[in-house]
């Protein structure tokens, strides 16, 4: 294992086009295929960030901002953006692209955290997080901030 790696060693994104099987019955996508996808992608992120395999430890809110429609491409975006001594927290989006239209817009969003494993099963450390450049401390920052606030309001919710 590398003692560091970046964030840009864990930028993973998949596409999807959505057909049928993946809908409801409004022809929009399932709730459930969404996460699936967004469970995938992040830990594809989480394995390139740490060299092992990993399994999902836990998954903040989702917001479900806007649907996505039959026919559109879901586009998947998973970094790693924070690391404790086996844990690594990977942010998630999702976006619907009109591959018709050309048109781009925010669905889905939400924070996952993965556990390293070792060949035998058991947690194993991870590399420490490095950002070599301004882009990637600004989206290290970001996702940070924006996961403060989810978690805070959440807080506030139950209070």
């Amino acid at each position: 294992m590398a003692d560091t790696a970046t964030l840009m060693d864990s930028y993973t994104e998949m596409t999807e086009l959505l057909l049928p099987n993946d809908t409801n019955n409004l022809d929009r996508a399932l709730g459930g295929a969404v996460l699936h996808w967004m469970d995938i992608c992040g830990a594809i992120s989480a394995m390139r960030f740490c060299g092992n395999q990993c399994v999902t430890a836990s998954m903040d809110h989702v917001d479900f901002i806007s649907p996505i429609d039959r026919g559109e491409v879901a586009v998947v975006e998973a970094f790693v953006f924070d690391t404790g001594r086996t844990s690594i927290d990977v942010k998630v989006d999702v976006h619907a692209e009109d591959p018709r239209k050309g048109i781009n817009r925010e669905t889905t969003t939400s924070y996952f955290t993965f556990v390293a494993l070792d060949d035998d099963g058991k947690p194993t450390p991870v590399p420490e997080l490095e950002c070599p450049d301004e882009n990637q401390q600004a989206l290290r920052d970001t996702a940070r901030e924006e996961r403060i606030e989810q978690l805070q309001r959440l807080v506030e919710r139950i209070d």
